[in-house]
């Protein structure tokens, strides 16, 4: 059988800011009805080579083809007239327009030189029918949790019935039964000839969709396999480019002692119900379930940034269930929200701030914050934590790795008693990960009792001394370490 041409092709792409050249030199074919996997490093030039090809990002050198035609895109607009569909890692849904609107928005069906709401409204509901999402297209997209609102930007994306759709870490805010939806979505996509980008930090789903696997390191491609079931130690070397070590710190024993437990907690929306469990000091406590099962209502329920009808949260035995998050910071209990760019930096302000931000009672004297002293404690905790970046520098100029080690470094300057890590390497690469788990366990090291709530159920097993389970709101049980796998875990979460 001769091999079709590819619907694309890149030859000798660059890209240049000023003096620093971000890609350089990239060939790239992608072929009908293919999926090609990009993997590398946060920095690595993925964002950038994505940008190009739907029309965000002008190259600075090189050429493209679009079905054998010279192709280049002046914005994102004419690489969607073209057939080129992409699915960005950041969600940009507008939260006051409804889900039709948002998945519709800049191509709003006419009629009469109207919009035809009832053509918008059956043709959203077909797509979110097809991942699965029952939910009314006409609900405003504002109120829904992260997940949903990337199965909607997907759902977006099959409605552009597009020739080649790139997908930047589709999966990141998804469950494991959302994300099998989406892998039998793509193979659908696939026998229609779709070629499709997957972007993704979990290396395990390429295995499982991939049909080809390129590795960019330092804005070049360093390494192509030529099929997707590649062992996961080989495809993180080409990444990093040395050996790799183990991905998961050893644990530490924790101590006996309790530090915190939450006693038969509710929420008033019924999110969750009946909850109850006890974290020692030292101890890293997993939660784990599918998108829904109220692990993100659960913890926040617990740091005081959700409501609770019944139940307690104590520290130390006493009483402190919180009732805002300002409570829940006096008794030393903090939480790393699983939504950094929107809870966790304030983007336009620099690394400096952000991590004054939570230790204003440290650096402000007499109310006056001195920004001498405020650089000098930012500078000492940018070192601490490895944050590549300087303290004037705006945080969202940072990766994704980085900017999650300042929001943990605002909290834990405050030397906290709990921590509460909500989806803590959510599309952060592999490099990145491993010294966030270091952090994890440096802090069970230190006597901190610890949370982590992923859906990565790798990283649940990875770093936790037991796991909770949970399943449509309630505790389905808690796994200690020597008898939780993914099948028990599963089992549990699919009750």
């Amino acid at each position: 059988m001769t091999t079709p041409p590819p619907i694309l092709s890149l030859r000798g792409i660059e890209k240049s800011y000023g003096p620093i050249k971000v890609l350089h030199g990239v060939d790239l074919d992608i072929g009908p009805g293919e999926v090609v996997a990009l993997l590398g490093e946060n920095g690595a030039g993925k964002s950038t080579l994505s940008n190009i090809i739907s029309g965000t990002v002008q190259p600075s050198a090189g050429t493209m083809t679009w079905l054998g035609a010279p192709y280049a895109p002046a914005d994102p607009r004419a690489a969607m007239d073209a057939g080129v569909g992409m699915i960005h890692q950041e969600l940009k849904l507008l939260p006051k327009l409804s889900i039709a609107e948002n998945i519709f928005v800049g191509r709003y069906p006419m009629t009469a030189g109207r919009i035809d709401r009832r053509a918008m409204e059956e043709r959203a509901r077909a797509g979110l029918k097809r991942l699965g999402l029952d939910v009314s297209p006409e609900r405003l997209v504002e109120g829904l949790s992260t997940g949903r609102q990337q199965l909607i930007e997907i759902a977006k994306a099959l409605t552009l019935n597009a020739r080649l759709l790139i997908l930047d870490e589709p999966t990141a805010a998804l469950g494991g039964e959302e994300t099998q939806l989406l892998f039998r979505q793509i193979a659908r996509l696939k026998a229609e000839g779709v070629g499709i980008v997957y972007i993704s930090h979990r290396l395990e789903e390429i295995r499982q969709i991939a049909d080809r696997i390129v590795v960019m390191r330092d804005g070049a491609k360093v390494q192509e396999f030529d099929r997707g079931d590649v062992p996961v130690r080989a495809i993180v070397e080409a990444m990093v480019g040395r050996a790799l070590e183990r991905m998961f710190p050893g644990l530490p024993t924790p101590s006996d002692t309790v530090k915190l437990e939450v006693r038969n907690l509710t929420s008033p929306a019924g999110t969750f119900r009946d909850i109850s469990f006890s974290v020692r000091k030292g101890e890293v406590f997993g939660i784990a379930g599918l998108m829904g099962a109220g692990r993100t209502e659960l913890v926040r329920a617990v740091t005081g940034a959700d409501p609770i009808a019944s139940g307690a949260v104590l520290l130390d035995g006493r009483p402190v269930t919180p009732r805002t998050p300002a409570d829940a910071i006096r008794n030393g209990i903090v939480l790393v929200p699983e939504d950094r760019k929107l809870q966790g930096v304030v983007l336009d302000h620099s690394i400096a701030e952000n991590i004054g931000y939570a230790n204003l009672g440290t650096i402000a004297s007499n109310g006056w914050i001195s920004k001498r002293r405020l650089f000098r404690f930012a500078d000492d905790y940018i070192a601490r934590f490895g944050v590549k970046g300087r303290g004037r520098q705006k945080a969202g100029e940072l990766s994704g790795g980085n900017q999650q080690k300042v929001v943990l470094a605002k909290w834990l300057a405050r030397r906290p008693e709990v921590v509460v890590l909500d989806e803590p390497t959510r599309g952060i690469d592999v490099g990145a990960r491993s010294s966030i788990y270091d952090l994890i366990i440096g802090l069970a090291r230190e006597g901190v009792a610890v949370i982590v709530v992923s859906s990565d159920l790798e990283e649940v097993l990875g770093v936790s001394t037991r796991i909770m389970v949970m399943a449509q709101g309630r505790q389905a049980g808690i796994l200690d370490r020597k008898d939780a796998n993914d099948v028990s875990v599963m089992e549990l979460a699919t009750l």
